[in-house]
């Protein structure tokens, strides 16, 4: 059971640690309290069996230094929102140029056969009726 616990508590803190350098920062609170959690319960395992502590403490130490960059992340990271007029622009330009291309074309080159809809305003009807109990 204690190895079990060490290296669930060792996966925990590696992706704590990997979690909290990204900017994802925030994610890292959920691993890193997985770890401390796996890192107690194989501390009071270790200590009942009378083994070495060794790995435990680097469980914990990989934990303290996950959440110190998180925590450090969190308060000293500022969100900049940057200058929407910019982006505006360049909606209006990307909308006038699709309003341009729409305009340059010529839907008179687009030939409809008649008898095509005729055909098939008949199929629709017909599967239509094929739908119907008349039993009634």
């Amino acid at each position: 059971m204690r190895k079990l616990f060490i290296i669930l508590g060792l996966i925990a803190a590696i992706i704590a640690v990997v979690l909290s350098s990204l900017p994802l920062f925030n994610m890292a609170f959920i691993p890193a309290l997985a770890a401390l959690a796996f890192g107690f319960a194989a501390f009071y395992s270790s200590k009942k069996e009378n083994e070495s502590k060794k790995v435990v403490q680097l469980i914990f130490l990989l934990t303290i230094v996950s959440l110190c960059l998180s925590i450090y992340k969190a308060v000293f990271s500022e969100t900049k929102v940057g200058d929407t007029k910019e982006l505006e622009v360049r909606e209006q330009k990307a909308e006038d140029n699709a309003i341009e291309e729409l305009e340059d074309l010529d839907l008179s080159d687009i030939k409809i056969d008649p008898e095509i809809r005729i055909q098939e305003a008949e199929d629709k009807a017909i599967e239509e009726l094929e739908g119907l109990d008349l039993s009634k």
